[in-house]
C-alpha cells in the first residue's frame, strides 16, 4: 500500500493535458563551483557574478555520501569576502547536522541537505533556519517526491537532482522532468512559497525542459564554465 500511495502522489499531475506551464517566478542561475578552475576560484566566482548569475552553487562532498571530497567552510568564508552573490550550499554528506553551523557562520545563505542522508529532516530544517539561513531539501533521481509530504510546508527550496550526485559533466536524466512537473503542481496547489532547483546536465536545451516543467533555480557547471562566452551561456539558460 505504501508503494501505491507513493506512486499516486508523484504521478498525480503527470497525465494532465497541459505539459508546459507558465512560470511566474524569475529564473535564477546558480553556476556550480564543481566545474570552476580551483587555481583561480575567486576569479571564477567574480566572472559568473559579473555575467549575471544570482547564486553561487557550492557542492560539499564528504567521500561517503558521494565518492568525491570537496569544499569545506573555509572556502565559503574566503569567497564570501569577494562576492555579493547568494551562496547556495549543497551538502552531499552523511550526518549533515554536524556541518550546518560551520557553513552558516562561514557565509552560506541557503543550506540544502539530502533527505536520504538523515532520519531527522524536520529537525535539520529547524537547525538551518535557527542558524539564519534558508533551508532546502535535495532528492536524488531515484527518490520520490512523496518523501517531502510532511516537510514541504517548512522548506524554502527543493533541489531535484537531474543526475546522480557526486560528479560534474553527467548526462541529464530525462524522466526527472515529470518529477519536476509533479512537484511544481504540489507547490502551486498548496500555494507554497518554495523554489524548485535542478542540478545536473543543465544546458540550453535541458534548461527549456526544466523551466517548462516548473523549475526556477538552475544549477549549471560545465555548460557555464566551459563556455567561450559565459554571459551568453547564462543568458541562454533563462530562455
Amino acid at each position: 500500500m505504501a508503494h501505491e500511495h507513493e506512486h499516486a502522489y508523484e504521478n498525480e499531475h503527470l497525465h494532465e493535458e497541459e505539459t508546459h506551464i507558465h512560470i511566474e517566478r524569475p529564473t535564477i542561475i546558480a553556476p556550480s563551483l564543481l566545474s570552476a578552475d580551483f587555481a583561480n576560484l575567486g576569479a571564477d566566482v567574480r566572472r559568473v557574478e559579473e555575467a549575471g548569475a544570482e547564486y553561487i552553487h557550492i557542492d560539499v562532498m564528504d567521500g561517503t555520501f558521494v565518492p568525491n571530497i570537496m569544499m569545506g567552510p573555509c572556502i565559503v568564508e574566503s569567497l564570501r569576502k569577494i562576492s555579493q552573490a547568494v551562496f547556495d550550499v549543497h551538502l552531499m554528506v552523511e550526518h549533515p547536522e554536524t556541518h550546518i553551523d560551520a557553513f552558516a557562520q562561514a557565509g552560506a545563505d541557503i543550506i540544502t541537505f539530502h533527505v536520504e542522508a538523515t532520519h531527522h529532516a524536520h529537525r535539520l530544517i529547524q537547525q538551518i533556519k535557527a542558524a539564519g539561513c534558508k533551508a532546502g531539501i535535495a532528492l536524488n533521481p531515484g527518490t520520490s517526491i512523496y518523501t517531502l509530504e510532511e516537510l514541504i510546508d517548512d522548506v524554502d527550496m527543493v533541489l531535484l537532482m537531474t543526475v546522480n550526485p557526486g560528479f560534474g559533466g553527467q548526462k541529464f536524466i530525462e524522466n526527472t522532468v515529470g518529477k519536476i512537473h509533479a512537484l511544481y503542481h504540489t507547490i502551486a496547489d498548496n500555494e507554497l512559497d518554495v523554489d524548485i532547483e535542478v542540478d545536473g546536465g543543465i544546458n540550453a536545451e535541458t534548461a527549456e525542459s526544466v523551466r517548462s516543467a516548473g523549475a526556477n533555480v538552475l544549477v549549471a557547471g560545465s555548460y557555464i564554465y566551459g563556455a567561450s562566452d559565459i554571459t551568453a551561456a547564462i543568458h541562454s539558460l533563462r530562455g
